[in-house]
């Protein structure tokens, strides 16, 4: 018996040729330049072209950016779970079949990590200016180079978790950007979803670091592993800080909403927390939400973070306003869903089409 090389490809389960065409491409930021944490300017840009779009037989097609959640680098979307495809392979098997109806598109994975873990896709003196970042820059690119409709009309928004949450918020800060969007658990009605971890820090602190965050940050972020049970709240809160609360005296730092001794809230931190929050944002937004042509929420019953909680509140805000959308809750937790993203996705574009 031998052993021989051949030339054909491996196939399920190792490989999913895709009818489609995906594009890694780095990419140089000017809005993301001398950001304080000195991350880098040059940035993964992941761009997927539909069978349609990628043979030149589509054009003036929908485009659709996909936001990663926190923690999440942009390699993720490749990464293959046991038995499963990845999301481009799910994501290529939709537009690849006939009997969905799914129309012609441009999905374009954009990469808004930190140093700290994310940057929750807003402009922050803390972390960098990640929606100038990708209303500005990203989207002028896409709509440059492939054969988008370059108007807001035709071009929506999605993600999952913090992803979720830069799916609800980008539409509401930058109107002139997206016309729809579908928000899978995004991170909402915050005293459910952050406030618990503010205690958990404070133990950690006081145990692990002399109350010094920036020996944990140190720690977790330089280590060779990550300990998430030590880290993650700690890091998730100060990082959500980075986002929501920095400090404008001292560009690069964070106030946090937390006495990082005692773990007891820092009211007017907080405040500046709950007018970040969806649910706090959308009454104040309402022109922007009523100007979306589809806006699909979704959540597992048992989020493990309450973000089912949240994205109910933040369906009935949308009821109180007026605003037209659908909500789908289901059963699971907060990850392994994303099977159920095609049809969402799917009637997401075709929203665009009409």
């Amino acid at each position: 018996m031998a052993l021989r090389q051949v030339s054909e490809p491996l196939g399920p389960p190792w490989q999913r040729p895709l009818s489609g065409v995906l594009e890694q491409l780095v990419v140089e930021s000017e809005a993301l330049a001398g950001n304080p944490l000195g991350d880098p300017v040059r940035r993964p840009l992941y761009v997927y072209s539909s069978p349609g779009v990628a043979a030149k037989r589509a054009s003036d097609a929908a485009s659709l950016y996909v936001l990663q959640g926190y923690t999440g680098q942009l390699d993720l979307w490749l990464a293959r779970k046991p038995f499963e495809p990845t999301f481009v392979e799910r994501l290529d098997a939709l537009f690849s079949d006939p009997e969905a109806g799914c129309p012609e598109a441009v999905v374009v994975f954009v990469d808004a990590w930190t140093a700290l873990g994310g940057s929750q896709f807003l402009n922050s003196s803390a972390t960098g200016n990640y929606t100038d970042y990708i209303c500005d820059e990203v989207i002028a690119f896409v709509d440059e180079r492939y054969p988008t409709a370059a108007t807001r009309e035709r071009r929506a928004v999605t993600g999952h978790s913090s992803g979720g949450y830069g799916a609800l918020v980008l539409p509401m800060l930058r109107p002139d950007a997206f016309g729809a969007l579908f928000a899978h658990a995004p991170d909402t009605l915050f005293e459910y979803c952050y406030m618990r971890d503010f205690a958990k820090a404070a133990r950690t602190l006081r145990e692990h670091y002399d109350g010094s965050y920036e020996a944990l940050l140190t720690d977790a972020l330089y280590s060779d592993s990550f300990d998430w049970g030590r880290w993650f709240e700690a890091l998730n809160s100060y990082a959500m800080a980075a986002a929501y609360s920095p400090d404008p005296a001292r560009p690069g730092k964070v106030l946090l909403p937390f006495e990082t001794d005692t773990g007891r809230l820092v009211d007017d931190v907080w405040q500046r927390w709950l007018e970040r929050d969806p649910v706090r944002m959308a009454s104040r937004h309402a022109e922007a939400l009523r100007g979306l042509r589809h806006i699909h929420l979704a959540a597992g019953r048992s989020d493990e973070y309450m973000l089912d909680v949240g994205t109910v509140a933040f369906s009935r805000e949308l009821d109180a306003l007026g605003v037209a959308h659908t909500l789908d809750l289901h059963s699971g937790g907060h990850g392994g869903n994303s099977h159920r993203y095609g049809p969402a996705i799917r009637n997401l574009l075709r929203a665009l089409e009409d």
